[in-house]
């Protein structure tokens, strides 16, 4: 397709390019602009090394093997682009931001982080950056409005703070093949009275939960089971609760893309200040629908999960649905999505299409209209004021390079982590609906605002994320009871909270308010909520192609 250019000078020094970054939302002509752009506006910096840095997901190798060697031959500036684990992410830029020492010139961040970036004045604010400094080394196509995650990477005071680079949400996601047994879906009719498909509500999902691991037990001869989780105490473990857990639940506020003023961290907010994360203060980590929350992840890890599960993390549970015997999990991270599409697995049929669909997670009892529904994961590139302003111009132009439309269709076709518009209404993208389980239904939804990330509640992400697998992990792996460990962990990050106020005061820093009575908060709307007298209202589910009409805008 490209032997229309041959005779053109342009695509004899673009063909590498134009090779690898197809399919794209421009025409070849565009593309050729963009990359004539980025070779010109690099010249400055041509010689210079600069290093970046990203979580290990399949998205961030792509850019690390293929993008940043032609962004090098394209423009002159060598990258370093290192994969490590999130942890180790967050800690280096954390210890930059402390330091000051410029470890890294520029770091895909996640933007569960904005609420201590916007308070820490260390993170260089985009908007400004694009007006001024790095005005000349700003793509004139960028197109800002075409990302579909801004919301989540910007201030409370409208400035862009973080460049969305990947996207992936927590869907529900089950065996379809398993549901659609007429032997299995008459036989759960008979048993709870209403029929087998995408569970609604929380009811319904332990309903489903129980009958395959205690009823099934067995399908085609291999032990089965009706859900799936990990509960070793471990760092992991804080994600996946601070992640969906409680504002799945309904534990949080009304708002978008973070409930008002409680969000799903439980830490009430007063204009930007947060003010508590227990009930006493407001807050609502200690409340009945947190501890219903938690008390459902426990109950249903240690009744319904493979025994093993329990001494699991984050990345040893991951593959375990590829093995074939998992019924259903109520949130999977969308981006291993390529991984088990592979058809060589357990989950997939014998043309590689998947007998698994992803659909919106179950919400819990105390859920309302207009909450959040699950999370979404946006790892943004994210600049440091300590990184000398002209490494900081080269990291935009190869931060830009990763997400310009030249390149970032393919890149979505590779790992599956849309992050415009333009990409995720393409044609190409469209035609693998039948591959994907769901997933192009979701991202062409307006469902997917309803997936977010941690908002600007948390004043400090790293200072605080560890209390949640210490408090936690108590619950899973040593058999506490629950509601104590809440009431712990929520004075706990009550403590937390007024060390990072006295530590850096400004006027969004965390300033506890006096302590009342709980019922007192219990009795005004909003969370903290009264426990509710049913916790377990009527099972409910739906058929897959009503949840998708659904999702359709």
């Amino acid at each position: 397709m490209l032997y229309w250019l041959v005779g053109s000078c342009w695509a004899e020094d673009f063909s590498p390019w134009l090779e690898e970054f197809q399919p794209s939302s421009l025409s070849q002509q565009q593309q050729i602009e963009e990359l004539r752009w980025f070779k010109q506006a690099a010249q400055p910096y041509q010689g210079i090394t600069i290093r970046a840095i990203s979580e290990r997901i399949n998205t961030h190798w792509y850019e690390a093997t293929v993008i940043a060697p032609l962004f090098y031959q394209l423009t002159g500036i060598k990258v370093i682009h290192e994969i490590s684990g999130e942890d180790d992410v967050v800690k280096k830029l954390q210890s930059q931001m402390d330091l000051g020492i410029n470890y890294y010139d520029i770091y895909v961040s996640d933007s569960d982080l904005i609420g201590g970036h916007f308070r820490s004045r260390n993170i260089v604010n985009l908007s400004q950056f694009m007006q001024h400094q790095g005005k000349d080394v700003t793509l004139p196509s960028l197109d800002i409005d075409d990302f579909i995650g801004l919301a989540f990477t910007t201030g409370p005071y409208g400035d862009l703070l973080q460049l969305p680079d990947q996207q992936f949400a927590n869907l529900y996601w089950y065996r379809q093949d398993w549901f659609k047994r007429p032997e299995l879906q008459q036989q759960f009719q008979t048993i709870y009275g209403y029929p087998l498909a995408v569970p609604v509500n929380w009811s319904a999902y332990e309903d489903i939960a129980e009958f395959f691991t205690e009823h099934v037990k067995e399908i085609d001869g291999q032990k089965v089971y009706g859900h799936m989780d990990y509960g070793k105490r471990d760092p992991s473990l804080g994600w996946r609760i601070s992640d969906a857990w409680l504002s799945m639940a309904g534990m949080g506020d009304v708002g978008l893309p973070n409930g008002v003023p409680v969000d799903e961290w439980g830490i009430r907010r007063h204009g930007c200040r947060p003010v508590g994360a227990s009930m006493r203060r407001g807050g609502a980590l200690d409340s009945p629908a947190a501890i219903y929350a938690i008390q459902k992840y426990v109950d249903w890890l240690k009744r319904y999960a493979p025994p093993e599960a329990q001494k699991m993390t984050f990345s040893q549970a991951g593959a375990e649905i590829a093995k074939g015997h998992i019924a259903q999990q109520i949130f999977w991270y969308t981006a291993f999505t390529a991984d088990l599409s592979q058809p060589d697995l357990a989950v997939t049929d014998k043309d590689g299409l998947p007998l698994w669909r992803v659909a919106p997670s179950p919400r819990g009892a105390y859920w309302q209209p207009g909450m959040k529904s699950g999370y979404q994961d946006v790892g943004a590139w994210t600049l440091v004021k300590s990184t000398p302003l002209k490494r900081q111009q080269a990291a935009w132009l190869y931060a830009q390079f990763n997400v310009a439309k030249t390149v970032s269709l393919r890149k979505t076709m590779v790992g599956l982590t849309p992050i415009r518009q333009s990409d995720v209404m393409s044609k190409p993208f469209s035609e693998r609906s039948a591959e994907l389980g769901g997933l192009v239904e979701f991202y062409q939804s307006n469902a997917r605002n309803e997936w977010t990330p941690t908002g600007l509640n948390v004043p400090n992400y790293p200072a605080l994320s560890s209390l949640w697998w210490q408090y936690i992990g108590r619950a899973s792996d040593h058999g506490e009871a629950v509601p104590q460990i809440m009431k712990e962990l929520a004075q706990s990050m009550d403590l937390a909270l007024a060390k990072i106020g006295q530590d850096n005061p400004g006027p969004c820093s965390p300033k506890l308010i006096s302590a009342q009575q709980a019922e007192l908060w219990l009795a005004h709307p909003g969370s903290p909520k009264p426990k509710l007298a049913n916790e377990k209202p009527p099972g409910k589910t739906l058929s897959y192609s009503e949840l998708i009409k659904q999702w359709q805008p």
